[in-house]
């Protein structure tokens, strides 16, 4: 009776709630999940080229940052509202919208990782008979890895907070329950949604940080290294 009471309360913390709608969290959760997974990843797909086009053509950074920054800055209604009529009330729609918003961190990461490559480590391997595309995926992208997955990182957290704002074409995930609890500021539901919503952009961070200590080994042999020389 009294963990019911807590709703009829409208409590923050409580537990009835969880247990009632865990269904509808874990719908949510997974749809969040879904959405940044996709448009992350097809961010990064698009992001990628435009990097490589802009290192080619030096002259082309102006141009592509600023709009990768402009698209930033446009409101999220603002945004949707353009692409609606090509895409309708769909997850494309969202989809696409955070992917451009993506552009911006991750064209900067891309960029900021091959510029770490040190110039003696390419032009030893151009003397070993590398071409453009062996020393792009064998040398340089390997150790561009710190400072792209830095950018993936930041991109990914950035794009589940803004996954929420999906919520106004009713593709949010999480947002979905935020937006429908405000009108009768049903505080569980508040507090629940935007708790997974945080604990979804940790659980991500973790898991890519995870994946570049496992894809960058070497990092951590330096690391060592570094340490028992100071010692």
């Amino acid at each position: 009776m009294a963990a019911a009471n807590c709703l009829v309360a409208n409590d923050w913390i409580c537990g009835e709630y969880l247990r009632t709608r865990a269904q509808e969290l874990t719908d949510a959760t997974l749809q969040h999940a879904g959405i940044t997974a996709a448009s992350v990843l097809l961010g990064l797909a698009v992001a990628f080229p435009l990097a490589l086009l802009v290192r080619a053509r030096p002259r082309l950074a102006g141009p592509v940052l600023g709009l990768t920054t402009l698209l930033y800055t446009v409101p999220s209604l603002a945004m949707f509202s353009l692409l609606l009529p090509f895409l309708g009330l769909s997850s494309a729609l969202v989809v696409t919208g955070l992917v451009l918003y993506s552009l911006t961190i991750l064209v900067r990461g891309v960029l900021a990782g091959l510029a770490a490559v040190p110039a003696e480590t390419r032009e030893a391997a151009r003397g070993m008979g590398y071409g453009a595309g062996r020393l792009l995926w064998e040398v340089e992208l390997p150790l561009a890895l710190p400072a792209l997955m830095a950018g993936i990182r930041m991109a990914t957290v950035s794009t589940v907070a803004l996954t929420t704002v999906g919520s106004l074409v009713g593709r949010g995930g999480l947002g979905n329950l935020i937006e429908d609890a405000l009108p009768t500021f049903f505080k569980a539901q508040v507090l629940a949604a935007s708790v997974l919503c945080v604990l979804l952009a940790v659980a991500a961070d973790l898991l890519l940080l995870g994946l570049q200590r496992l894809l960058t080994p070497w990092t951590r042999v330096r690391a060592a290294a570094g340490r028992t020389g100071g010692a």
